[in-house]
């Protein structure tokens, strides 16, 4: 796989609307509103974890996997952050919070509840999920950390954002409680 280009310059304020998607551009209000400050970094689009290994370096952290998954019925939907490096095991995730089958979502269903597309995929995208159609799952291992790494809602630009402000700054106003799971 090929390195993506990185733009070296580290970002504590939002970027200029013009060229960036209002998606985008409404994470970075909602964090500007909750006083929450951010590291921000600029590259060409990330699609996988293994793409944004040069992020994590320059960022200081390890930018989280975000899974988008669902039960067999399509009535439940997750999205599970864990550490980019651990292995994703359904069986382990299924028999911890009672769920049979579990499997990754259509991108139909995460642009409707989460409004991101596939590569994009991050906890921030639940500011977007009004009905609470999505439960969030958090690896302890995640939750430990000082700093979560993710996207704001493209896989263009990259945050670096301190945990607790996840936790009892972002996730109470936007009325998702995380379900803490091992794996």
């Amino acid at each position: 796989m090929s390195e993506i280009y990185i733009d070296p310059n580290l970002y504590t304020t939002k970027p200029e609307a013009e060229g960036r998607l209002p998606k985008e551009m409404a994470v970075y209000e909602l964090l500007e509103e909750l006083q929450i400050p951010f590291t921000r970094i600029d590259h060409e689009a990330a699609e996988t974890i293994e793409a944004c290994h040069g992020v994590d370096a320059l960022l200081g952290i390890e930018m989280c996997k975000n899974l988008f998954l669902c039960n067999a019925q399509k009535t439940k939907f997750y999205l599970l952050m864990m550490p980019g490096a651990k292995q994703f095991k359904t069986k382990e995730l299924s028999k911890q919070i009672n769920s049979a089958r579990l499997s990754f979502a259509a991108p139909e269903f995460m642009e409707e509840f989460l409004n991101i597309t596939p590569g994009a995929v991050s906890v921030l995208g639940l500011m977007n999920d009004k009905d609470n159609r999505v439960q969030l799952l958090m690896d302890e291992a995640i939750a430990a950390n000082t700093y979560i790494g993710c996207h704001p809602c493209v896989n263009t630009s990259s945050l670096k954002l301190r945990t607790e402000d996840i936790l009892k700054k972002l996730l109470p106003s936007i009325n998702h409680t995380p379900v803490f799971v091992q794996l």
